[in-house]
């Protein structure tokens, strides 16, 4: 389970100049459930997971991964997070198993236990051809696949998605809708980012639109559905922030 209670986080640009990132976040995910945490760029969506797993100290509020605390406990709550995230590259000179069990090795589990596991997460994600390839080689979809695998090769209750499908294709993006699906079967407690709402909805069981740090909306599908009027999270999330047309019809008109 994720418990997060009145999450801020201020940055300072200057004396007297601070930035908010994330404005007084509260909402919690328990096990088996997708929660996407959406927004435009620059929302704070990724700000929010640093400080989830511990790398950034909040400014206020608190954050809980299975009852440990993220600024108390933040070794207990990596030990049981999972993180895909564009950012994080491979190894580029280590070979896909290589890879994977230097990950494992690093989460203390058991060589036995660790190869079996590479076993099992190479057939789920299609990797048994590229075990033996050093990662260097791959392509881009090729190596977000390993991605999931390494994200999920200590067995954490709890994971991480930050923008998973960012540069795939549709293949490559179907891979992840797959695994997403397999963490809900497994009863993991999954977080989302993404900027791609329409992706979202596919992917998502409840959804918190994040603008400027802040939490406008929450709720499932249906929920939001019903109470903004709209049918999409796309029309959702511009009625809600951006309530007026940024361009005049007359203009339109006249070009």
């Amino acid at each position: 389970m994720i418990q997060v209670e009145g999450l801020t986080r201020r940055f300072t640009i200057s004396e007297g100049n601070d930035i908010l990132a994330v404005d007084n976040l509260s909402f919690t995910v328990q096990a088996g459930e997708v929660y996407g945490l959406l927004g435009p760029n620059g929302a704070g969506k990724t700000t929010t997971l640093r400080m989830l797993l511990g790398l950034l100290r909040p400014s206020s509020g608190r954050a809980t991964i299975e009852g440990f605390s993220s600024v108390d406990q933040p070794d207990e709550v990596k030990r049981r997070v999972g993180l895909v995230s564009t950012s994080a590259g491979l190894y580029p000179h280590l070979s896909v198993r290589e890879m994977l069990l230097f990950f494992a090795d690093l989460y203390g589990v058991p060589p036995d236990r660790a190869a079996t596991e590479v076993e099992r997460l190479a057939g789920l994600l299609g990797l048994k051809d590229l075990l033996r390839r050093r990662c260097i080689t791959l392509s881009t979809g090729q190596k977000q696949r390993v991605n999931l695998a390494r994200a999920l090769v200590h067995q954490p209750p709890v994971l991480l998605l930050d923008e998973p499908t960012l540069g795939l294709d549709v293949l490559g993006s179907q891979v992840v809708v797959e695994f997403v699906a397999h963490l809900r079967s497994q009863g993991k407690a999954v977080i989302l980012t993404t900027h791609r709402l329409d992706e979202a909805e596919r992917l998502c069981d409840r959804f918190g639109l994040l603008h400027k740090g802040r939490l406008v909306c929450t709720g499932t599908l249906a929920e939001l559905q019903a109470s903004t009027g709209c049918r999409s999270l796309v029309e959702m999330f511009i009625q809600l922030v951006q309530p007026e047309p940024t361009v005049r019809a007359e203009v339109l008109m006249e070009s």
